[in-house]
């Protein structure tokens, strides 16, 4: 148990808006195992999408925003790579060489991924209490490529023992979400979560898990449109990587 530390919390608007019961699921996770957890209820969007999108005078005001809303020196625990890499790199890009830099360099600091938290803090013990299932695992650009993570989801599907990760040709490939770049390209964004989701459908899983909800909402998206036609009638869940870690430990102290 950890019960003199806490955090913040950064939910992400995803989650927020499409995909609350992973929140709840973190939450009570990192309360299970006694971290004291801070939710700013004037948390916004991390300004990804203003950033990359060319707008960069709109994302320093929301990037500000959330600094403000996010006082003192607790780490800040978010729930997607995608938004943690925005915050943790990009912040000090935007402010490079303007008087807020210092301050922004230090709230980036105190940014830490989810599964980076659960890991390299609280080296978390995972006792399996659910049925043996088959799982796929996808894994976000920002999550592999700027935060380091790729092997994290790995790891804790691995401390659940019930789990049989399976693997598949695609999974290293951008699920087409790309926050604004699945708006401005969308016949782009489609053929690349189709073959997405021809490998998952093949790979012999019953789940996609992820620990960014923007892919998931992509991925799964995708998916259920496919349900409409005969030959993929199989259901094919997605859940955040918290939710599953919740689902599968009972929801009660290890």
């Amino acid at each position: 148990m950890h019960s003199n530390s806490s955090i913040s919390l950064f939910g992400t608007c995803v989650v927020d808006l499409f995909f609350p019961q992973a929140g709840m699921s973190a939450l009570k996770i990192l309360e299970r195992e006694g971290i004291q957890v801070n939710y700013p209820q004037a948390q916004s969007c991390c300004g990804q999408p203003a950033y990359t999108s060319g707008y960069s005078d709109e994302a320093r005001r929301v990037a500000l925003a959330q600094i403000a809303a996010f006082p003192g020196e607790d780490p800040i625990v978010v729930l997607s790579g995608s938004c943690a890499g925005m915050m943790k790199h990009h912040y000090p890009t935007l402010f490079q060489g303007m008087p807020e830099e210092e301050i922004v360099r230090q709230f980036s600091k105190r940014i830490i991924e989810f599964t980076a938290y659960l890991l390299e803090v609280l080296n978390i013990e995972l006792h399996d209490l659910g049925p043996a299932e088959s799982v796929a695992l996808h894994t976000s650009c920002t999550a592999r490529r700027e935060m380091g993570t790729l092997q994290n989801g790995r790891e804790l599907l691995r401390r659940l023992d019930k789990i049989d990760l399976k693997t598949h040709d695609h999974e290293s490939e951008c699920c087409g979400f790309g926050g604004t770049f699945s708006v401005r390209h969308p016949d782009i964004s489609a053929a690349m979560v189709q073959d997405k989701t021809a490998a998952l459908r093949q790979c012999g899983a019953s789940k996609v898990i992820s620990a960014d909800c923007g892919c998931l909402l992509n991925i799964t998206g995708a998916l259920q449109k496919q349900q409409a036609h005969p030959e993929n009638k199989t259901a094919f869940a997605g859940l955040h990587i918290a939710e599953l870690i919740w689902q599968r430990t009972g929801g009660k102290s290890q």
